[in-house]
């Protein structure tokens, strides 16, 4: 089934991103749709174009899913690390977004003239790992260009909070996870107290690599981004 995410290549200047695009099982005249982008985490780094389905990026292939929640899925794959992390003077880590990943808005803009039924209003940002890391550097960088954010284990990005106080949020971290810890979620969740349409969801016993299996074979993460 992967087959129906088709392949791409977005070049700009001389910098090349690859890849894969899956569109709506069917589309209606006359209706927009959302678009959903999946970041993948830093294992999945290559060009193969192939790597960067992970689960959660597949998770939009499930019959029942793509019936309920028609939309295009966007999953690059970056060369390099996407977003890298530096300790801040608090002591926790905070990401930033390499320049690959800042290449990924004018990818988006490309998409967006080619397939005009997409929803200008309804861009969705997923992402576990670095992934999520990437998505929040995204939004931080472009706030107005995206509606809604999925985190699952991510290092925070704290360098724009204005970006975040209004934006619906839902952050997914296990507190035994020692690779992107816990309390960098914690630390950004107390600055994003006032944001009502924020979550941080905890999961006391998993780690950095069991905290996807809650959102694997359920439609939790579509159903909250559909909501907004």
């Amino acid at each position: 089934m992967t087959q129906d995410f088709k392949k791409g290549i977005f070049t700009i200047e001389t910098d090349t991103i690859p890849y894969r695009f899956l569109e709506p099982k069917e589309t209606f005249l006359k209706k927009r749709y959302p678009l959903v982008i999946a970041f993948h985490n830093s294992s999945r780094i290559g060009n193969d174009n192939e790597k960067q389905l992970e689960h959660l990026t597949k998770t939009w292939l499930k019959p029942d899913i793509r019936a309920t929640y028609p939309c295009y899925v966007l999953a690059p794959q970056f060369n390099e690390r996407s977003s890298n992390y530096s300790k801040s003077e608090e002591g926790f880590l905070e990401s930033r977004p390499s320049q690959q990943a800042k290449l990924v808005l004018s990818l988006i803009k490309e998409l967006q003239k080619r397939y005009p039924n997409i929803d200008d209003n309804k861009i969705y940002l997923i992402g576990y790992s670095m992934g999520a890391s990437t998505a929040q550097n995204l939004m931080a960088m472009a706030p107005k260009e995206f509606r809604a954010l999925v985190s699952i284990a991510a290092v925070p990005d704290l360098s724009n909070l204005n970006a975040f106080k209004r934006k619906p949020t839902l952050l997914i971290h296990g507190q035994m996870d020692l690779e992107n810890p816990y309390e960098g979620s914690v630390a950004q969740f107390e600055r994003l107290k006032g944001n009502k349409r924020l979550i941080l969801k905890t999961y006391d016993y998993l780690n950095h690599a069991t905290i996807t299996i809650p959102f694997l074979s359920g439609d939790e993460i579509p159903k909250w981004l559909f909501k907004h």
